[in-house]
């Protein structure tokens, strides 16, 4: 399955190791599905990273690379107005430009749409669950 992870898994998988986010990550390691991810994903990422847990250049510059090996990084060409909140908007234009199956997110206004554009938006219960 092409998936794209919401930032909102991202932090969670890299906050506490071992609980079910990192197993969603497995997912993508173990080759199971393919995760698509674009630069602005990263860059938010990176900033609540450095607020949340480490301001430290090299942590941040490792992660980035790290999502780069794991992803496929899409360069999304249009600009949606979906969400009121911007950087979901930024995980669409991510999952339409990269014709992913499914959004994983915990952000409780995506669940609500439930789809948009052919792409699924699931949680990630809902994720783990149709292994």
């Amino acid at each position: 399955m092409r998936i794209v992870f919401d930032t909102n898994v991202f932090v969670s998988a890299f906050g506490s190791l071992g609980d079910r986010a990192w197993e969603a990550l497995g997912r993508i390691f173990d080759g199971e599905d393919h995760l698509l991810i674009s630069k602005p994903i990263i860059d938010e990422l990176l900033g609540v990273l450095a607020r949340k847990f480490s301001p430290d250049p090299a942590y941040l510059a490792r992660t980035a690379l790290f999502l780069t090996e794991i992803g496929d990084v899409v360069r999304p060409t249009h600009q949606l107005h979906v969400f009121a909140d911007d950087p979901d908007n930024r995980i669409l234009e991510c999952a339409i430009a990269g014709r992913a199956e499914a959004i994983v997110t915990g952000d409780r206004a995506m669940l609500k749409l439930r789809c948009c554009a052919n792409v699924r938006i699931i949680s990630l219960r809902q994720y783990l669950e149709s292994s």
